[in-house]
């Protein structure tokens, strides 16, 4: 007697799950994902939904800073961008890259350095689309970029969180502290195996109207991707060539894998066989 067939019938690449966190080789049942995969598909979903909803929680950020010695909360200059909430904020995303009014006063009002004494790098936390990825990764990021930079002699700017913002915000707020720099950290559209991904963006001279072939990217930054560690060289070796080229973007290569050591470990190719 034949015995009964498998429900599920497993895929041939399935021995390649190991090497990513992408859905491949799920198997199947008849025509249809077998029930497991099916069910890790819509917590995924669940996960990044709830990751575009979520809403900073400012002062547990402010206290986080100020715990990792990274700004006091009462330094920081938290600040809004156009968008009055949440849903203005994923409807309008051009309400999402400029200020509110009363924030833009806000900046202005902070006093003056001399003339050709501005500040060398802002650093600016913005929620984006993954508020998740902000409060669990923009500290220890930041903290490890701090203590690479804590021999240099550059001019920090007040630290800045902007509530419901988008990568061009940097821009309008590193104009207005006069920074020759801005470094914006921001929450990643969230994916189905990463919801709580950041994103690193940063431009020299920063100014309302620029656009993104201005500005240098560093993102994937979660436990399955950039590590902290190795963002923060990125950062660091990104703000150096900056400040020595005086140009981002485009016109500046990221050769820090090469400069840096970074991500050179011998590595294997799965597609061939190491034992034939």
């Amino acid at each position: 007697m034949k015995p009964p067939p498998k429900p599920v019938i497993a895929n041939p690449w399935q021995v390649l799950r190991q090497f990513t966190t992408a859905r491949i080789a799920l198997g199947r049942t008849g025509v249809s994902l077998p029930t497991q995969p099916q069910l890790g598909f819509q917590l995924a979903h669940a996960r990044a939904r709830d990751a575009v909803h979520r809403t900073l929680d400012v002062p547990q950020l402010l206290k986080d800073l100020e715990t990792a010695q990274i700004a006091p909360s009462d330094i920081c200059l938290v600040l809004d961008s156009a968008a009055g909430d949440r849903l203005q904020y994923l409807q309008h995303p051009d309400k999402g890259r400029r200020l509110d009014g009363a924030s833009r006063e806000r900046l202005r009002a902070l006093p003056q350095p001399p003339a050709g004494r501005g500040c060398d790098i802002a650093f600016v936390i913005a929620d984006g689309l993954s508020a998740l990825a902000i409060a669990q990764h923009a500290v220890p990021l930041l903290a490890a970029v701090m203590r690479r930079i804590a021999e240099e002699n550059w001019v920090l700017a007040p630290l800045t969180i902007v509530k419901q913002g988008r990568v061009a915000v940097g821009d309008e707020v590193g104009g207005l502290l006069g920074a020759r720099l801005v470094v914006l950290l921001i929450g990643e559209r969230p994916g189905l195996s990463s919801p709580d991904s950041l994103g690193i963006y940063l431009t020299w001279m920063p100014r309302i109207g620029l656009t993104d072939e201005r500005r240098n990217c560093i993102s994937n930054v979660h436990p399955a991707g950039l590590s902290h560690e190795d963002a923060a060289a990125k950062v660091v070796y990104l703000v150096s060539q900056m400040h020595r080229r005086q140009v981002s973007g485009v016109q500046l290569k990221d050769d820090s894998n090469t400069d840096l050591g970074l991500m050179n470990a011998p590595r294997g190719n799965f597609l061939i066989d190491s034992s034939s």
